[in-house]
């Protein structure tokens, strides 16, 4: 055989595995929260021990009002009822956690990425249609 082909041939051959391990672990997948944990549908072994995404964002409330009753008012420790029209200006509240984990369900379908290699899996989102 060609010398040259020899080492273009091991140089494909190195640049394939290095490629292929490079994206292995990195695209995201479907995967069923089952009664033991996480099966992804690409993984034919369900994962018992998985991680969920905690998502930190801000929270954007646009101004409002709310009209109605108030009870348990006191004056003077004497009860009082009253109605009224309560506004609220538009805010942002920082550093608002988003946490989904206990609210996932056996059969609730999420998105996940495998990590490490595949021995373990990150839940991004449940996913709905």
């Amino acid at each position: 055989m060609n010398p040259y082909k020899k080492l273009a041939a091991a140089l494909d051959n190195r640049m394939s595995v290095h490629a292929s391990s490079a994206v292995a672990g990195m695209p995201a997948e479907l995967g069923t929260i089952t009664a033991g944990g996480l099966k992804l549908d690409s993984f034919k072994h369900e994962i018992s021990d998985y991680y969920v995404a905690d998502w930190m964002t801000k929270l954007f409330l646009p101004s409002f009002t709310i009209s109605g009753t108030v009870t348990g008012l006191t004056s003077g420790n004497v009860p009082v009822t009253g109605q009224g029209r309560f506004a609220f200006s538009e805010s942002e509240v920082e550093d608002v956690r988003i946490a989904f984990q206990s609210g996932l369900k056996i059969g609730d379908r999420v998105l996940a990425i495998p990590v490490n290699d595949g021995n373990d899996a990150v839940i991004l989102c449940k996913v709905v249609k």
